[in-house]
């Protein structure tokens, strides 16, 4: 059984009431002035990341065109409108309140901690925390100390622009935590190569393509010194843990209970909640029907089903999430290169191994000899490679193809999810909702 990054001790839980889940201090992280090893801190910061999984996993592929809801009002992720609200206990609260927590756990480490790789290490989850927070809701609650109850009314809740949580916190941390970590990608920890293939993506989604493109490239070129490759078997990366593919994922055991008390995201994907019984999108069958003899379709969709057996039911509980893989990275470089103006035939050769994986031809770069063209074979690409992994809806926002992809007009508003009304209540106000709901 894997090492999974959590310390349940009781002499580390701290109970206290609270008026939002932003002034909550994690329930397994004493206060600072009682610790001298904060060990415990930062794993409880790795542990609270598994209260995202799920949510980010369905966000990503039921709110665009790979998955499909059943059931009233759970539909709603398809309509675009403003109910999206009614499943805040089960998506946008839990996400919201384990994010926080693993955020309060990583400023606890980095105050009060002296090790140097643990202080990183938080900054790495502090950093992935946040890059989450804003994808899914835009502006959000900034807060950079820890959680203690007598400073917690001097707590400035009100919500940052996005662009100033990129530049302010996930940039400033994710370059620490490339400055400190080693190489070598320890038990699934955040490692040097993790945090700059998360930083790449960073860079890629703010549209900073002449910023992410030399990061991604370290990546690529210093893969083989933290023993990162490509999976021979596509099949093989989503049953085999921390394999030679997976930069950073986020640890999932049945031997730890998960804070997230609803179904889990491989049981969403394959229609084992009666919510989506029949998950799978004809439009993403249709995309796999345009690459016909890929591999990946079996491992990725299961028409007779219509649901995903991409994460196995059996034994779901204990195959991690993935949160980045070298495919991931070199998709995104390829994307890189592209806007940054390279030709056409170098960065479709980028592709050639992912392809040819998939026991697909290379992509001709006679006939796909445009900047626009390769765009669209670079995202088409990601499609196939990444369908289920959380990562669609993200991409179709970031990218501004929602509408040509989604085949309809949706409103802007609605590319962001809703901020959960009871933190709205909560803080008096002080923290806003999204526009539209």
């Amino acid at each position: 059984m894997k090492k999974v990054y959590i310390l349940l001790l009781g002499s580390l839980f701290l109970t206290m009431s609270c008026s939002t889940d932003l002034d909550e201090v994690p329930s397994n992280v004493a206060s600072a002035d009682s610790l001298t090893d904060f060990e415990g801190v930062l794993n409880a910061a790795y542990y609270y990341q598994l209260g995202a999984v799920t949510p980010m996993a369905v966000m990503g592929d039921f709110r665009a065109d790979n998955a499909l809801m059943d059931e009233s009002p759970y539909t709603e992720f398809d309509e675009y409108g403003p109910d999206l609200t009614v499943m805040e206990d089960q998506f946008f609260g839990p996400f919201y309140t384990a994010l926080y927590k693993s955020i309060l756990s990583a400023n606890n480490v980095i105050e009060n901690s002296t090790d140097a790789t643990h202080v990183a290490e938080a900054k790495f989850l502090r950093g992935l925390s946040y890059f989450k927070l804003v994808q899914v809701f835009g502006d959000v609650t900034v807060i950079l100390t820890t959680a203690n109850i007598d400073i917690i009314p001097t707590f400035d809740l009100t919500r940052q622009p996005a662009i100033e949580v990129y530049n302010d916190v996930i940039i400033p941390d994710l370059q620490d935590a490339i400055n400190t970590l080693g190489v070598t990608i320890e038990n699934g920890r955040a490692s040097r190569i993790a945090a700059q293939a998360l930083l790449g993506k960073v860079y890629v989604h703010m549209g900073n393509f002449a910023s992410a493109e030399p990061l991604l490239a370290s990546v690529i070129s210093g893969a083989d010194d933290a023993d990162v490759s490509l999976q021979e078997n596509f099949a093989d990366i989503f049953v085999n843990d921390l394999n030679s593919e997976i930069i950073f994922s986020t640890q999932v055991s049945s031997s730890v209970e998960d804070e997230y008390g609803f179904s889990e995201f491989w049981e969403w994907f394959f229609g084992l909640d009666t919510k989506a019984l029949d998950p799978l999108d004809s439009d993403l069958i249709a995309a796999f029907d345009a690459s016909p003899g890929d591999l990946r379709r079996a491992v990725t969709i299961d028409e007779t089903v219509s649901a995903s057996p991409k994460y196995p039911q059996t034994g779901g509980a204990d195959v991690d999430w993935i949160e980045i893989r070298l495919a991931d990275v070199i998709l995104l470089y390829a994307e890189t290169l592209n806007e940054n103006g390279t030709d056409a035939e170098e960065v479709l050769d980028l592709l050639d191994p992912i392809r040819t994986r998939a026991g697909v031809d290379p992509l001709d770069d006679t006939v796909i000899n445009t900047q626009e063209l390769v765009r669209q074979a670079i995202q088409d690409e990601r499609r196939l490679e990444l369908a289920f992994e959380g990562q669609r809806w993200f991409d179709l926002v970031r990218t501004g193809t929602v509408d040509a992809e989604m085949g309809q007009v949706i409103n802007p508003n609605y590319h962001l999810f809703p901020v959960p009304i009871s933190e709205v209540l909560a803080s008096d106000g002080v923290i806003t909702q999204n526009a539209g709901y």
